[in-house]
């Protein structure tokens, strides 16, 4: 039989060197890139007919008022502008698309997202919200779900851990992909990671359900064997499960639209990682928690012991 537990501190030592990077990169500013959804402004995608250049773009911005725009090229002779709130409602849009045509020829325009400050602002306490409470309802369900076993509770704290480490990789990818290739999150990357989030959990309570039946039918064996006994069980179903999903998101990443490509990047990055959390760091967790490794690990640095 294959011994993973044993194997334990190897496993968190391999998430620490995947999470420190990111969370260096999200502590040292600016952090996360934020999209217009959080910040408040105007993203405008303009398709030309001919090849222009982000400067001659970028003039034609500022002659109207908006000389901190930011504007990249892509293939197709798509034109993204991000740039402070261009309201719909006002002549200024319609002026600085006629000045578009007179320079660079006919244009379609792609997609025109504007959202002012105070929305924005709005958006990114909500998106806290709603990720604190399924955090806490999470723990919740878990507690009472578990609530026949010995300190139930434990269950819920190792799996809020494990959704925490999940949610700290996407994190820590995407602001370090923001200061390499600029990359901003926006209200569909919360969605993605309120997805993790669930898959997360998900994977955990089938590993933790099982252990609570082994804890039953091996009354008396040490609680090391029987979590190990339980992850070889789940395993398989695990992988397979997750394999399925990250050959889809894989396609989506490669092969979708550009408007869903970061949304399918978030959600396959967390697919793995939460597959990864719920078989080696959760149970390993609990395990940490039962045995009272923790006790010791704490007691050993503790004032009285190291002064004695």
């Amino acid at each position: 039989m294959i011994d993973l537990v044993a194997r334990r501190y190897l496993f968190f030592l391999i998430s620490a060197i995947i999470i420190i990077p990111g969370l260096i990169s999200l502590i040292v500013p600016p952090g996360l890139q934020l999209g217009v959804d959080f910040t408040g402004g105007t993203l405008w995608e303009i398709k030309f007919t001919k090849p222009v250049s982000a400067d001659a773009v970028q003039q034609v911005l500022t002659a109207h008022g908006y000389p901190d725009s930011t504007v990249q090229t892509s293939a197709g002779n798509v034109v993204l502008i991000r740039t402070k709130e261009i309201r719909p409602d006002l002549p200024i849009k319609g002026q600085i698309t006629s000045d578009f045509q007179k320079q660079f020829g006919a244009l379609t325009e792609l997609s025109f997202q504007s959202v002012g400050p105070a929305v924005g602002g709005e958006v990114w306490q909500r998106s806290i919200e709603a990720i604190a409470i399924a955090s806490l309802g999470i723990l919740l369900y878990l507690w009472w779900a578990f609530r026949k076993v010995p300190r139930p509770y434990a269950y819920g704290v190792c799996a809020i851990v494990a959704l925490l480490h999940d949610a700290l990789v996407v994190l820590g990818i995407f602001s370090i992909l923001g200061r390499i290739i600029t990359v901003q999150i926006d209200s569909l990357f919360v969605t993605a990671l309120l997805t993790v989030i669930g898959f997360s959990v998900h994977d955990t309570i089938v590993v933790f359900d099982r252990v609570r039946e082994n804890n039953i039918r091996h009354f008396g064996e040490p609680f090391t064997q029987i979590v190990n006994h339980s992850l070889l069980q789940t395993l398989g179903r695990s992988v397979t499960t997750s394999l399925t999903v990250i050959f889809t998101l894989s396609a989506l990443v490669l092969f979708g639209g550009s408007s869903t490509r970061m949304f399918a990047l978030a959600l396959l990055i967390g697919i793995v990682s939460g597959t990864y959390s719920s078989i080696f760091n959760a149970s390993m967790l609990l395990v940490v928690w039962e045995t009272g490794e923790f006790k010791r690990l704490f007691s050993r640095f503790s004032p009285a012991r190291a002064a004695a």
